[in-house]
């Protein structure tokens, strides 16, 4: 259903303009990865384009009127009061997915995250790791189209975020278009394929992953990659 266009999108809350005329198009395929400092409307722009959030200006198109099947993914998802499979089953019954296929699909979501010995825990004992695994299968469950991760790794240690990666890796590899943000320039690297930088609210640049490290076209988003720029 893809492509998704951003046409001249702003939005102010507080008093404060957060985006500030934002426009591009998403296309299926590239992994998208959402770059810029603190306070730059990284995760704004991805709720935005998820729908949680109303452009104050400006409007989110999809191809289809109906839009796109997403899912999103934030750095600390809630978990409810039940166990890891019931979570899933949970997303899948609030997406109308018939009751015959919710303990199929989600059996299989945990067996893809690597969680499906851990299907009848409760999701809130897990550990961080484990519960951003299982937000990933609540995901993945509902087989979207584009999937929206919000610095999914950025509480994470070392070993989780492998972990986290890989399953963004096959995510993608099984057709999901990724848009993500993150605080980690080597994570943009190796899970990205263009980058998208924001500046103050406005998208400075736009650019092939490699491109944008090697010869970044703004004197923001070269100050940025120096560590001159303060991070998420």
């Amino acid at each position: 259903m893809l492509p998704l266009r951003v046409r001249d999108v702003s939005y102010r809350a507080g008093g404060r303009t957060i985006l500030d005329r934002v426009s591009f198009e998403l296309d299926a395929g590239p992994r998208t990865v959402i770059l810029g400092a603190n306070g730059a409307g990284k995760s704004v722009l991805m709720r935005v384009m998820h729908g949680l959030l109303v452009p104050t200006e400006g409007a989110i198109a999809w191809q289809s009127a109906n839009g796109a099947r997403q899912a999103m993914v934030f750095q600390r998802p809630v978990m409810l009061r039940r166990s890891a499979l019931a979570n899933v089953i949970f997303a899948l019954k609030a997406a109308a997915v018939p009751r015959a296929e919710r303990s199929p699909r989600a059996l299989e979501a945990l067996e893809h995250v690597g969680l499906a010995q851990l299907a009848a825990h409760p999701a809130r004992v897990l550990s961080g790791g484990e519960q951003q695994r299982l937000a990933l299968a609540r995901a993945w469950a509902l087989r979207p189209e584009v999937l929206f991760l919000d610095e999914p790794t950025a509480s994470l240690d070392p070993s989780a975020t492998r972990e986290v990666e890989a399953i963004i890796g096959a995510i993608h590899a099984a057709g999901t278009k990724i848009v993500m943000s993150t605080h980690s320039l080597g994570q943009a690297r190796r899970l990205g394929d263009e980058v998208l930088f924001l500046h103050q609210g406005r998208l400075v640049e736009r650019s092939p992953v490699e491109q944008f490290f090697k010869q970044p076209g703004s004197a923001e988003a070269a100050a940025f990659i120096k560590g001159e720029l303060p991070w998420v």
